[in-house]
């Protein structure tokens, strides 16, 4: 488990091996078993090398991820070690599984901050993006400040701390970037979908009107 706070920028590179990440000095020591997660995607160290490790991935990972493609190229990553029990959760929690892949519609620059509008390539996941809500996109935590009524595209607004600390500066309209929803979205779903009378209920069921009836009043 992850919090979405990226603690380094590494590079991504493969070998005949698997992949090889550097650059994990600021959180080393890494131990072989280790989780982290590479651009959101998470990754079991395999082996030590320098300043980083080598992972096995499958062709699964690497077809719904960016990792292939960024390994090919040798790009710069975000990276972050696994959450300790005794860690505080500053982001939101991220499993390192990713939903979908999503392409970067436009790069605003603000006074005070920085705006990213996204499209999920796959608009099932939208239902989970509501304003205010929490979305890991290669691996950061960030906050949903617009959305289309499906979710499907989404604005995020990004701090200046975040968009120097991470890749998210490299981005270009165009890109491909790996998105996770919130997981507690996921949980919401399950159970309201159970509670509305079995597991084969749809999600899609689940409107404004229908938690209003179930005594949510929309003030949070």
């Amino acid at each position: 488990m992850f919090t979405g706070l990226v603690q380094a920028v590494g590079r991504l590179q493969r070998r005949s091996s698997g992949l090889v990440v550097s650059g994990c000095e600021p959180f080393a020591p890494l131990t072989i078993g280790d989780s982290v997660a590479v651009d959101g995607v998470c990754l079991t160290v395999a082996d030590l090398c320098g300043d980083g490790f080598r992972a096995d991935v499958s062709e699964e990972t690497l077809s719904r991820t960016t990792l292939g493609s960024k390994a090919d190229r040798g790009s710069a990553v975000n990276l972050e070690p696994a959450l300790r029990l005794s860690d505080r959760l500053g982001g939101h929690l991220v499993s390192g599984h990713i939903d979908a892949c999503g392409e970067v519609l436009a790069v605003t620059s603000r006074p005070q901050s920085w705006e990213l509008e996204v499209a999920w390539n796959d608009v099932r996941f939208g239902r989970y993006v509501c304003e205010k809500a929490s979305i890991a996109l290669d691996g950061i935590s960030l906050t949903v400040a617009h959305c289309s009524d499906d979710g499907s595209r989404f604005v995020l607004a990004v701090i200046p701390h975040t968009w120097q600390a991470t890749t998210l500066q490299s981005l270009s309209v165009g890109d491909l970037v790996n998105l996770e929803a919130d997981q507690l979205a996921r949980y919401a779903e399950r159970l309201l979908a159970l509670d509305s009378g079995g597991e084969n209920q749809s999600a899609e069921t689940i409107s404004a009107d229908w938690l209003s009836e179930h005594g949510w009043d929309g003030s949070a």
